[in-house]
């Protein structure tokens, strides 16, 4: 009886120590109702604004975005249909090879772009580029890799190769190669290392070193 007893007292215990904790937060509450339903609303209120601002506004302009680029694709093709070997036609073929891209169409993407030839400087590297980002979005990393290596290579400047070696590098990585990847990191911060890929090239590398 007396362990019985002990039970219930210390049952009856923890029950108002509950009813107690209870009865603090409900206090607490009370106390700080007004600021906690203020903090509640301007949440609501910016849950409701995004959600709006997405559908009203970034959803219709990603619309009209989409449907301006349809027409400059189409300007730049009646340029290679109408002026063939031209500069100019040369050139409708990048920017096509770049409205396709960005439009998701990535072997179209890849089409014009192989057909664009220039030695600038940084237009014929973003070319090969371009090609390697078609190529990743297809899932054919390999491919993707030999064109940023070539693009990286093709015209060694601070603007396009150390961009070019870093996007090789994440390809890598997506393979699992971190060898590799930490290569091209290293290459950057070596030959690179006034550029902003320059400067995370030691974060990137610290990084993959943990992973392997």
């Amino acid at each position: 009886m007396a362990k019985s007893k002990n039970t219930n007292d210390l049952t009856e215990e923890r029950f108002e120590a509950v009813e107690e904790a209870l009865s603090k937060s409900e206090q607490l509450i009370e106390k700080h109702q007004k600021s906690i339903i203020t903090v509640i609303g301007i949440v609501v209120l910016v849950v409701v604004a995004y959600f709006a601002f997405d559908k009203y506004y970034l959803q219709p302009l990603e619309q009209q975005a989409q449907i301006e680029m349809a027409h400059a694709e189409n300007f730049f093709l009646d340029i290679i249909d109408e002026y063939g070997i031209t500069k100019s036609a040369n050139l409708a073929h990048y920017y096509a090879g770049i409205c396709y891209l960005k439009l998701g169409e990535y072997e179209t993407s890849i089409d014009y772009l192989k057909g664009f030839s220039v030695n600038d400087l940084v237009v014929a590297p973003m070319a090969m580029g371009a090609i390697a980002d078609a190529y990743m979005e297809l899932g054919e990393t390999d491919k993707a890799i030999n064109f940023y290596l070539d693009a990286a290579n093709q015209r060694v400047n601070d603007f396009t190769s150390p961009l070019f070696l870093q996007k090789a590098a994440w390809a890598y990585e997506s393979l699992g190669d971190f060898d590799k990847a930490i290569a091209m990191h290293k290459r950057i911060s070596e030959e690179f290392a006034n550029t902003t890929e320059g400067r995370d090239a030691k974060k990137y590398i610290s990084y993959l070193e943990q992973k392997k």
